[in-house]
């Protein structure tokens, strides 16, 4: 784009649904900084251990948007236990969707 910003969107070439879209800009020294993902899974690089000291931990659940052409969905990736054992309810005060597990802790 005009302003050095890169994007990539990734379509489903049967359905026309957006899959991917993402961002890249440059840092403040020039460099190419690490990809923004929008919609869509973002695809981890494996990280060195060396150069980094602490990373989030990979079996954390993951919260991925996805469009398609009649609505907006969420998915969550890496959930520990069954399908089962969670609840989804809907808080209309709060305006948020809340998913819990039903097992006693």
């Amino acid at each position: 784009l005009q302003d050095g910003r890169e994007l990539v969107e990734e379509f489903d070439l049967k359905g026309g649904q957006l899959m991917v879209r993402k961002w890249r800009r440059k840092t403040k020294l020039g460099r190419e900084g690490s990809w923004e993902c929008e919609v869509g899974e973002s695809y981890h690089t494996p990280i060195s251990l060396a150069t980094e000291q602490m990373t989030a931990s990979t079996s954390n659940p993951i919260c991925v948007r996805k469009d398609t052409v009649l609505s907006f969905q969420w998915r969550i990736r890496n959930l520990p236990f069954p399908l089962s054992n969670y609840s989804v309810s809907i808080d209309d005060a709060k305006e948020c969707i809340i998913i819990k597990t039903v097992n006693k802790k």
